[in-house]
């Protein structure tokens, strides 16, 4: 199974559509909230390029976008693989 990490901000739709897009998959996965900011805010801006916008989703480090992106991905059926299923 591949590594999925996900940061997100409490309160964010998003966030919490993506969050049961993977768990519906029976995919687990390490969450990052960067309500407050902080290093992990750093972080996600880092490895995102800039992106501000949150999910910001990474699958075994490759960064996959948001939660829109991630649902394209599972309608073209392109997630399942980059998840290992």
């Amino acid at each position: 199974m591949a590594k999925v990490e996900i940061y997100t901000k409490a309160w964010c739709g998003y966030c919490a559509r993506a969050k049961a897009l993977l768990q519906g998959k029976g995919v687990g996965f390490e969450e990052y909230d960067i309500t407050m900011g902080g290093p992990k805010r750093t972080e996600m801006l880092e490895r995102a390029n800039g992106g501000t916008t949150v999910p910001q989703i990474f699958i075994d480090g490759r960064h996959i976008g948001g939660s829109d992106d991630m649902a394209a991905l599972d309608r073209r059926g392109q997630l399942d693989p980059l998840l290992g299923m």
